[in-house]
């Protein structure tokens, strides 16, 4: 068995505590360790750590490798450039196929929150022993908690298997994020679940997949695996890479083949996807207020203040999201911080990247 941790992107729902050179999985927000390191000590129990390969940005790789120095230096992935899960998720693949063509993955993005490791693990037991039945792509759901917006979704279908005690489940749909009405939709329908972004399957299943429905990428993977181990694999990796589409996994593969089932994932799931997701899982006191660094408040409830540098005082406000860094602060309503990464976008177009 082999975990693969998807370590991309740049966390513009983040901003300003989240920079390109250092974004939200390599930060230190819920705890002692940084995000990628509860991820990676979360799965070791199933697979071992010279199991677990990380797909990551040439910008990130360094400061991966330092957080990381127990993983072997082989099981660091550089992609030449980001080109979206489906690419990611086969070069995982291939350099697996290397070493064990029969082996399980577990795909695992690099930035989520479990609060219950044991039942998590038990989910993924129970979705390697689907996807050992056959060439059967399985992911996760997680029963929606309201009717969010950042989140895509899944349909479930007809029960398909049972394993223990645990249902297997068709899916029926893969659904982007949903406007406020259809999310509402989905929440009382009862038959939608967040993606969780989390695939088990045999690696030969995924490359028949993205072999049969991706063949453009599949042809760039062939040429990439037959470099592997040789002086020129870095070469003929930046080569293909530069002009391999960008796709994602659901759109190019899971979306388009009936081989899917998904079983549901109940462990205290959050993708920590933007600040009021943080001010969800973490502890507040007894106004409603969750802290970080020096905070002093007067009739202050319901917010989220996060500066470990500077001191901050509030006073009479509510519902508010404040993060100070070195040289940034951002001040926004509760609510509205899925809007945060228009604040990184504008300051691209600026050309204010040293913001960035």
């Amino acid at each position: 068995m082999y975990a693969v941790i998807m370590a991309g992107g740049k966390g513009t729902r983040f901003w300003p505590l989240s920079r390109e050179k250092k974004p939200k999985h390599l930060l230190n927000i819920t705890g002692e360790k940084s995000i990628i390191q509860y991820t990676v000590d979360r799965i070791t129990p199933l697979v071992g750590k010279d199991n677990v390969l990380i797909v990551t940005g040439a910008s990130h790789s360094d400061e991966i490798r330092k957080q990381l120095p127990e993983l072997p230096a082989e099981n660091i992935l550089i992609e030449p450039v980001g080109r979206n899960t489906a690419p990611c998720i086969g070069l995982a693949a291939i350099h697996i196929r290397k070493r064990n063509p029969d082996a399980v993955m577990f795909v695992l993005p690099s930035d989520h929150l479990i609060a219950d490791t044991k039942s998590f693990l038990t989910s993924l037991t129970t979705a390697r022993e689907m996807a050992k039945r056959g060439d059967c792509l399985v992911t996760i759901g997680i029963k929606p908690e309201w009717p969010e917006t950042g989140y895509g979704y899944m349909e479930k279908g007809e029960l398909a298997d049972t394993i223990g005690e645990t249902g297997i489940y068709e899916v029926r749909s893969f659904r982007e994020k949903p406007d406020p009405a259809t999310a509402e939709t989905f929440f009382k329908d009862g038959g939608f679940f967040w993606n969780s972004g989390m695939f088990i399957w045999k690696t030969s299943a995924i490359l028949d997949a993205i072999k049969r429905l991706i063949p453009d990428l599949y042809e760039g993977l062939l040429m990439i695996e037959e470099s592997i181990g040789t002086k020129n694999e870095e070469e003929i990796l930046s080569e293909i890479y530069r002009d391999i589409k960008s796709v994602s996994i659901d759109y190019g593969v899971m979306e388009k083949t009936r081989d899917v089932f998904m079983l549901e994932g109940d462990f205290g799931w959050n993708d920590i996807g933007s600040w009021d997701a943080l001010w969800d899982v973490l502890d507040k006191d007894e106004a409603g207020n969750a802290t970080r660094g020096n905070i002093i408040s007067f009739d202050t409830s319901n917010s989220l203040i996060y500066s470990p540098e500077k001191m901050v005082a509030l006073i009479g406000v509510k519902d508010l999201i404040v993060v100070e860094t070195e040289d940034s602060l951002l001040i926004c309503k509760r609510g509205s911080s899925q809007d945060v990464r228009k604040v990184a976008g504008r300051l691209e177009k600026k050309d204010m990247k040293e913001y960035l």
